[in-house]
């Protein structure tokens, strides 16, 4: 198998950090140079279907692209440890948490960087700096949220680590370009992202 990432974006750091977590090592790793083009090769996105990292080809040709997709294919070849969940009410959860921590944390701290780092400028059509305002004051609302939620809690959705808490602190993290932190305030978000960013996997494509 062959997984196509660029250590510049976050959603391919999310599938290296699931590899890290499983101890994965027999999957060809090809650096993707995002700001060049190179995923908007012909060539790509004739494999791929869309300009879009990560990508993972496997050993008959099929492409998977999107982080979670990825995740879960890796979690099926490799099923420990496991982070989607064992049972149907842990992959139900796990799900839930995941979904809020990309569409309301990951994805409005991406836009925002992408509308706020002049090195990014080259992504976008026109960077907009009310954009970038917008999006960063949706994701502090859901930090806001998180931080009630993790009053009494150690990770977001079970009690062990999973792929909801991958998705969160790649998109914090992302944010450090413009050496962004999250509110002094929202003590329990900085206690866990503390926790999540010293595990030895967390380093993986960081």
């Amino acid at each position: 198998m062959k997984l196509y990432t660029s250590h510049r974006a976050p959603n391919p750091r999310r599938v290296r950090w699931v590899m890290a977590e499983k101890g994965v090592e027999d999957v060809e790793v090809i650096e993707v140079d995002i700001l060049a083009g190179e995923h908007k090769t012909p060539e790509y996105r004739a494999r791929v279907g869309v300009p879009h990292l990560p990508s993972l080809t496997l050993d008959d040709g099929t492409t998977i692209s999107e982080s979670i997709a990825i995740g879960r294919y890796l979690e099926s070849l490799y099923p420990e440890p496991n982070l989607f969940g064992h049972d149907a009410r842990e992959q139900a959860v796990v799900e839930m948490w995941t979904r809020r921590a990309e569409f309301y944390l990951a994805n409005p701290i991406m836009l925002s960087v992408r509308h706020s780092h002049p090195a990014l400028a080259a992504l976008e059509a026109t960077q907009l700096p009310q954009v970038a305002e917008y999006n960063r004051a949706a994701a502090e609302r859901f930090m806001k949220t998180l931080d009630r939620h993790l009053a009494d809690r150690e990770f977001m959705a079970l009690e062990r680590f999973t792929m909801a808490d991958i998705v969160a602190v790649v998109g914090l993290d992302f944010a450090r370009l413009v050496r962004y932190r999250p509110p002094e305030e929202l003590v329990n978000l900085a206690r866990w992202l503390e926790g999540c960013r010293a595990r030895p996997a967390a380093q993986a494509g960081a």
